[in-house]
């Protein structure tokens, strides 16, 4: 029975395990231009804000012209939560594509794209969209943090049990050596993780290791060399701890070593992108440290303490044991419902989000779990307490392995908003045309907002197409199916060859727009469009 429900947990973690990359853990929340905006004069600048504070991916970000050169000048300047792109001199006259990557505050890569227009639309550039994050590098990251969460357990069970439950006449060399392999566990991951942050962050292959210095500098890489730094210090420090010969002084630097350790968790992850993240850290930190006791301990309680200790040591030991266990279970819940608050937000995004329904089942898999600790409670000194012990620890298994599975999987406070959110496209109703006189050309672009307010865009050219000076500009428009004669549609000329006209229409229909352009003292000519109107 216990191997099958091990075989079982394999199984349900293979599954739970990221197979496609991750949402943004960040949204875009406006742009300015606006996408699909039609602008009469080019921007100093192209501004981004999104929900979070983000980093900037070097080289990521991009504006591209309708000739399909760039046209951002140097850096992209990043304050908080806005990402603004200064523009060269010289912009012309079409359609722009603004193209970016950055990494939100929780260190996921948030991509996108959205396009503006100065003067008048054009085929929209051509350029290579940001790609999202490599279906292994995913797979590895998974892997890898789960590997740190199931070290940590080792690690901290070990020196907890260590100090403050093993019985001194029992040898010390087996779980010294569990410790170790917590402690190589973790400094493993950590270093897989780093490796790996360069290409999921810019979206390359397992091989692309551009931008590692970057990673190295921000705050995911500080807080992993930071958790490598403890891990080296306590190798030396934990020495007098688990040997057994450690005073209050040593316990009390362990205790600031592991507080130090379990912040970097939370620093590199979602509640560094939380609403409250001083709170999301403290309480995630709480949570990682009450889990690592509470697994670790049930660790070494199967493989050593409940083989080795005799009837009176484990008589001894094991209400010690229930007592911390029961203590930690309390931190882990407590410290669990304030983080799934604050990260899931809204009843329906418990239900509708993918990180929403993996707290569902975590929460069920800990409600398992607590049932059969509450069992092993009332069997502590029975001969079936071992067997209960390794399907908690079955359970727990299945456990990291959704809680691996939650650090790759976008918020669903943020999920729920991104869903909101309409999908990418113009904002207004787009109408252009084309129409020609014996005098000229006339190029119309109608952009239509709500409750019908026009915006219309005019520009003028010779019959060879080049710009057409206009002394005078003047623009109409009626609705003959509804009774409506021609209204005087106010445009302002902006030399030599634009001019602009704002309206509210009062009706939908199709409406017929003139405009009349005098081009010299003498020269003057009308053309027409009917414009559908919503």
């Amino acid at each position: 029975m216990t191997m099958r429900l091990l075989k079982a947990a394999l199984i349900f973690l293979v599954v739970l395990l990221p197979a496609a990359p991750a949402q943004a853990h960040a949204k875009l929340v406006r742009t300015n231009p606006a996408q699909g905006e039609i602008l009469p004069v080019p921007p100093e600048n192209v501004e981004l804000v999104f929900s979070e504070s983000v980093s900037p991916v070097k080289d990521k970000i991009r504006i591209v012209g309708p000739d399909g050169q760039r046209v951002d000048d140097g850096m992209p300047v990043v304050d908080g939560a806005t990402v603004r792109i200064k523009l060269k001199d010289g912009t012309k006259t079409g359609t722009y594509l603004v193209s970016f990557r950055v990494i939100s505050a929780d260190s996921h890569p948030v991509p996108g794209a959205f396009t503006y227009s100065i003067g008048s639309p054009s085929a929209t550039p051509v350029e290579v969209p940001q790609a999202e994050s490599d279906d292994l590098v995913l797979w590895l990251l998974g892997i890898a943090k789960y590997i740190g969460y199931a070290g940590l357990a080792l690690l901290v069970g070990a020196v907890f049990v260590l100090t403050m439950l093993w019985p001194r006449r029992l040898e010390r060399r087996d779980p010294k050596r569990l410790m170790w392999l917590g402690m190589g566990l973790v400094a493993f991951s950590t270093a897989a993780a780093l490796y790996l942050q360069a290409p999921y962050t810019s979206g390359g292959s397992l091989s692309d290791v551009e931008g590692f210095d970057d990673v190295m500098s921000s705050r995911f890489g500080i807080a992993l060399l930071v958790r490598l730094a403890v891990l080296a210090v306590a190798a030396f420090l934990l020495r007098p701890l688990i040997n057994g010969v450690g005073g209050p002084a040593d316990r009390y630097l362990a205790i600031g070593l592991g507080v130090i350790g379990a912040v970097t968790w939370p620093l590199a992850g979602h509640p560094a992108g939380s609403p409250v993240p001083a709170v999301s850290i403290v309480v995630d930190a709480a949570h990682l440290g009450a889990v690592a006791v509470w697994l670790g301990g049930l660790t070494m309680l199967t493989l050593f303490v409940l083989r080795r200790a005799d009837d009176e040591e484990r008589r001894l030991i094991l209400p010690v044991w229930s007592r911390w266990a029961g203590l930690a279970i309390s931190v882990v819940l407590l410290a669990g419902v304030i983080s799934a608050l604050i990260e899931v937000g809204t009843p329906t995004a418990l239900v509708d989000t993918t990180y929403g329904r993996y707290i569902l089942i975590k929460l069920a898999l800990v409600g398992l779990l607590i049932a059969a600790a509450s069992q092993a409670r009332r069997l502590l000194l029975s001969n079936t307490l071992r067997k209960i012990v390794v399907v908690e620890l079955s359970i727990a298994a299945v456990i990291l392995g959704v809680t691996a599975a939650l650090t790759q999987t976008t918020p669903a406070r943020t999920a729920e908003a991104i869903a909101q959110t309409p999908p990418p496209g113009p904002q207004q109703q787009l109408f252009t045309t084309t129409l020609d006189s014996p005098k000229f050309r006339l190029q119309v672009t109608v952009d239509q907002g709500e409750n019908r307010e026009l915006l219309v865009h005019l520009f003028a050219y010779t019959l060879d197409g080049q710009p057409q000076n206009v002394e005078e500009w003047k623009t109409t428009a009626a609705l003959p199916s509804g009774g409506i004669e021609p209204l005087d549609v106010p445009t302002l000329k902006i030399p030599p060859n634009h001019a602009t006209a704002t309206i509210q229409l009062p009706t939908p229909g199709e409406w017929v727009f003139s405009f009349t352009l005098r081009t010299t003292e003498i020269d003057q000519d009308t053309v027409t469009a009917t414009v559908p109107i919503k």
